[in-house]
């Protein structure tokens, strides 16, 4: 099966690791009898690579999303409070605020929302300015996160890429780029993967084994208070990205999760796969590819890889 598993990543043009765990306790530690009170163990999960370390991209916006919502409860902030983010200096990213040219004002919560259903950086760097590098760190340390660590904002790492490609910070990187010619934009793409970005030794980093740890937590709740984890589930659901661990579950199963990219070399996604049984699976994909890979065929293999994970586990169950 992990051969099988590992095809699927070749055949999409990358690298993959991935973790698969049950959620159901009660089933998955074991069944005993009366005759003979001897456990039974059940598989609770299935993994590839599940604890090299790896570059996060955005799913990290989980683990930022759990430290926000822990303060909002706790009184540390004030998840109505209004925030205005101006238009100058705004995180650059494909999608939401960062494509606005003035100012916005919303409030703290509104940007858990946006943070995690569109995966907006503006959203997210503000809220790390707020929460500050060490509480997010001391989170996951305080969760059993032992190969997590948040090096920086998103900004900080955007202009770490620039740098490390010869140029100022990203607005001369993206400058540059608009003029160089095809085998200056070649070598760049040859140098990328190197910047200290893609380095989990050197840039924000975890392994699929964390993120389904964190994942475990805050469906089980001992993530943080039972609210804070209760919203994270519940904006979880309502990401808007459906091509990774969504294409391969059809309705009525339900997908909770994030998604993370990162100039077009990472890809990833974790979440929850919940079926109509009640049966739940925590499921973390991280894959990693040259510059200019299939990007359909790569975000497919995430779902594919996970859903047949998912179908080991759910044949090993004697009660299916």
């Amino acid at each position: 099966m992990h051969d099988e598993i590992q095809a699927i990543f070749e055949q999409a043009g990358c690298q993959g690791a991935l973790l698969v765990q049950s959620l159901d306790a009660a089933y998955d530690t074991g069944t005993e009898t009366a005759a003979t009170a001897i456990p039974t163990p059940i598989p609770t999960e299935f993994g590839l690579r599940a604890d090299e370390p790896a570059i996060p991209s955005s799913v990290i916006k989980v683990l930022i999303a759990l430290v926000a919502e822990t303060w909002f409860v706790e009184g540390r902030l004030d998840p109505r409070e209004p925030v205005t983010i101006p238009a100058a200096g705004r995180t650059p990213g494909p999608v939401g605020l960062s494509l606005f040219q003035d100012d916005v004002t919303l409030s703290w919560r509104d940007m858990v929302v946006l943070m995690l259903t569109i995966s907006d950086n503006a959203c997210t760097d503000a809220l790390i300015r707020a929460l500050g590098l060490d509480a997010v760190n001391a989170t996951a340390a305080r969760l059993g996160l032992t190969a997590t660590s948040l090096e920086s904002d998103l900004m900080t790492m955007l202009d770490s890429i620039g740098q490390d490609l010869g140029r100022a910070d990203w607005d001369d990187l993206i400058a540059w780029s608009a003029s160089a010619t095809a085998d200056e934009s070649a070598r760049a793409d040859t140098i990328l993967p190197t910047a200290a970005a893609f380095d989990p030794a050197r840039g924000t980093r975890t392994s699929p084994r964390d993120m389904v740890s964190l994942l475990r937590q805050i469906w089980d709740g001992s993530a943080g208070p039972a609210e804070a984890c209760a919203r994270v589930r519940a904006v979880m659901a309502k990401q808007l990205t459906r091509n990774r661990l969504a294409s391969a579950f059809r309705p009525p199963v339900r997908v909770a999760a994030k998604s993370g990219s990162l100039m077009g070399i990472v890809r990833n996604e974790i979440g929850v796969v919940t079926y109509p049984d009640g049966h739940r699976y925590a499921a973390a994909v991280f894959t990693r590819s040259r510059p200019g890979a299939d990007d359909g065929a790569i975000s497919a293999a995430i779902g594919a890889a996970a859903a047949r994970a998912v179908a080991v586990l759910r044949s090993d169950h004697p009660m299916r």
